[in-house]
């Protein structure tokens, strides 16, 4: 057996040091929905805003429900909810009584709850304090009928602040998957998120480094826009695993903007899934 790094975020061990931290972070825990039973909970961050964090979430729900799972995404970008359009649900608004929310349902039966589903209109701001917006991600898991959920994507908004704390905190996480792109810049702020997940003992799954390169359409040619990243060796120092490099997709992008992005027949992903797949057994 190898020694104990102390570092629970990185390691699948079940022993004694994971269990007492385990047992400190269900003190915080919020309660599911009486009529909720959500098994595995992945919630996908990153350390910046505009590096495709939202079609890597509405990607992997995809890719989870063809593979026979229920799934859903909770949408925790409160100001910036982009996962209705994604999946055509511009028209719709959730329903509920007095006690609980019913998520709405894209084509292929994902379920979905988001602040825009709540708004007359989607181009609405939503001008709240942090307290607030905090208050509302914890009543998307706490009030809404989930009905049977094997997995739930939290698609959490930028950087380490109000909203990524309170679910770190207070929902179930199995792990999470961090995005980001090529920029050296942002490599520096990922790992914000990284130090984050570790201080907070939650596992992180692995990097998806997304817009990796533009992949030519006539030659097939894959080419590199913002330089090397030098994505490998930033995982490789700090002990995390890098999932994907998913190359820019203008295909992927128009199924969104079109709100069809279930219709994917992108294959970057696939990695990703298997290792949310594999780990979460």
């Amino acid at each position: 057996m190898s020694e104990c790094t102390h570092n629970c975020s990185t390691c699948s061990a079940n022993c004694s040091s994971r269990e007492s931290n385990q047992i400190e972070a269900n003190d915080l825990l919020a309660p599911q929905n009486a009529a909720s039973n959500v098994k595995r909970v992945i919630g996908v961050v990153s350390g910046k805003g505009g590096v495709g964090k939202s079609t890597v979430t509405c990607a992997l729900a995809t890719l989870m429900n063809r593979r026979g799972y229920k799934t859903a995404v909770l949408d925790a970008d409160i100001t910036g909810p982009s996962v209705p359009r994604a999946f055509g649900l511009r028209d719709v608004r959730l329903e509920g009584s007095e006690l609980e929310m019913f998520p709405a349902q894209t084509k292929m039966g994902i379920s979905v709850v988001s602040t825009n589903l709540l708004l007359d209109e989607e181009n609405k701001p939503v001008v709240w304090r942090g307290p607030v917006i905090a208050g509302m991600v914890k009543q998307f898991w706490t009030d809404t009928c989930w009905n049977e959920v094997d997995y739930m994507f939290v698609d959490m908004p930028p950087g380490t602040g109000d909203v990524p704390l309170t679910v770190f905190q207070s929902l179930p996480l199995d792990g999470i998957v961090i995005v980001t792109s090529p920029q050296q810049l942002v490599s520096m702020i990922v790992d914000k998120a990284v130090n984050m997940a570790k201080l907070m003992n939650v596992r992180i799954l692995g990097i998806v480094e997304n817009m990796s390169s533009f992949r030519c359409p006539d030659c097939g040619k894959e080419h590199r826009l913002f330089g090397d990243s030098g994505i490998e060796e930033f995982a490789r120092e700090r002990g995390v695993p890098l999932l994907a490099k998913v190359p820019m997709d203008p295909e992927l992008s128009s199924l969104c903007d079109k709100g069809l992005i279930e219709l994917m027949e992108n294959t970057d992903f696939d990695a990703v899934a298997d290792a949310i797949e594999n780990a979460t057994k």
